[in-house]
């Protein structure tokens, strides 16, 4: 089992990665169906917290659902950080997560996400002005540093399990990297396989299929495995890594009608979260979860001009009865940059 805190995980436990404008309630509600064992929200702002910023309040939000679920956020001042804290604390999530490892420009220029990864005192100071205002297990998520010529990630996880930490997620590559090359897990390995290292350490970084799942899994030794961009349109990739790791044999992909089920699920799931405006954020999730659909563009199309939920379900039934019995197969994940989203 692993450990964080209070919080007791299956081994070898598959995690959401915390992405911005993604990993909201509708869509953390279906990775979990299929398989997600710990959630993360969207990485919130600290200044936006104590401002009571209603974007930020709205991203706060958590449901009994989703648990064990932690709400990240970031920020370059540590009394600030200290009192979003506090915040957090109030909504009473299972854990709270810093960021220290968004890599755009915006955040970092303000001394936060992976801009204090060339500070690295400042970020223990920020991690121990989290841990000193909350009861809540506070987790890092991270990258190998600033640049090729700082990889300090080793010296860094010594020093955050120091602080007190109760777990770390290491993404595969440097700030200045942003999204682009291969992760590399080399560090990552390293760091998990120090006699030194006590708390649950976690890998991320293109997981693309249960294949590439598990074979990071036995080469690096990772206590476990954050998904991200991968997940987007394909929650099954939780299913399928999970099957794979204890039969040994592939899952199958997800039928067309369990896409349409997903679509079905995440909709309702989105306008009873924010009625309306829940209806038209789902526009630009069809295609992702329905794709190698014969036709696609047309039957998108269709669904995003359609205005009530009603007539979207009709919809889906439509494809689902002109369809019937399609083998859809596992479509090739994209490792997309979603407007350069903070994905780490």
């Amino acid at each position: 089992m692993i450990n964080i805190g209070k919080i007791t995980l299956k081994d070898f436990p598959l995690l959401l990665a915390p992405m911005e404008d993604v990993s909201d309630p509708p869509f953390r509600a279906v990775c979990k169906r299929y398989g997600a064992d710990l959630l993360f929200t969207e990485f919130i702002s600290s200044e936006g917290l104590i401002r009571d910023a209603i974007a930020c309040r709205r991203k706060l939000e958590i449901f009994e659902e989703e648990r064990p679920v932690g709400i990240q956020i970031f920020g370059g001042d540590e009394e600030r950080l200290a009192m979003a804290a506090q915040i957090v604390e109030a909504v009473e999530p299972d854990f709270l997560d810093i960021n220290f490892g968004c890599p755009i420009k915006g955040i970092v220029g303000r001394g936060a996400g992976a801009g204090v990864l060339k500070d690295i005192p400042q970020m223990i100071k920020l991690t121990a002005s989290c841990i000193k205002a909350t009861r809540l297990p506070v987790t890092v998520k991270t990258r190998l540093g600033w640049d090729d010529a700082s990889k300090n990630i080793e010296e860094v996880a010594l020093r955050l399990q120091d602080a007190g930490i109760a777990a770390l997620t290491i993404h595969g590559r440097t700030r200045s990297q942003l999204y682009k090359g291969a992760a590399d897990w080399t560090l990552i390995g390293k760091i998990k396989n120090d006699p030194r290292i006590k708390i649950p350490i976690f890998g991320n970084g293109d997981i693309d299929s249960p294949q590439k799942a598990l074979e990071y899994k036995d080469r690096y030794g990772v206590d476990g495995i954050m998904v991200g961009r991968a997940a987007i349109g394909y929650p099954w990739i939780f299913r399928e890594i999970r099957h794979l790791w204890r039969t040994g044999e592939l899952h199958a992909p997800p039928t067309l009608e369990e896409r349409l089920d997903v679509c079905r699920l995440h909709l309702r799931a989105s306008i009873k979260w924010q009625g309306q405006i829940g209806l038209y954020e789902m526009r630009g999730r069809y295609a992702q979860y329905l794709k190698g659909l014969p036709e696609l563009n047309e039957h998108r199309k269709k669904l995003v001009m359609l205005s009530s939920p009603e007539e979207i379900e009709e919809a889906l039934d439509d494809i689902g009865r002109a369809y019937r019995g399609l083998e859809m197969g596992r479509q090739p994940i994209e490792l997309v940059n979603y407007h350069e989203k903070c994905t780490l």
